[in-house]
């Protein structure tokens, strides 16, 4: 899985850019093909705001977070992506499943 972190009006330190990687070392145990992670960090007063874009193999999901600090972003941002990585892999499931029966 490859990882990468930008900020937007915030400096991303090596505590962040390791932050982001650990939490989202998760996503990479629902598949066996490589995830692309692009994350962008920024501030939008009075929150921190965390984005994220995960290129999976022909499927492209994004999702964002705001909170108080930016570690409360990065938190609720992997939250988000976890729950849609499994929506797809449950839909790609789905999908394989409905074209055996036929």
């Amino acid at each position: 899985m490859r990882i990468e972190t930008h900020g937007q009006q915030i400096e991303v330190t090596p505590a962040l850019r390791e932050y982001v990687e650990t939490k989202f070392q998760r996503l990479g145990r629902h598949f066996d093909q490589p995830l692309d992670v692009r994350t962008q960090l920024g501030v939008r007063k009075p929150d921190y705001v965390a984005e994220a874009t995960v290129s999976l193999a022909g499927r492209t999901l994004h999702a964002d977070a705001g909170a108080q600090t930016m570690y409360a972003a990065i938190d609720i941002l992997a939250d988000k992506l976890d729950r849609l990585v499994l929506k797809h892999k449950g839909k790609r499931i789905a999908q394989r499943t409905s074209h055996e029966d036929e």
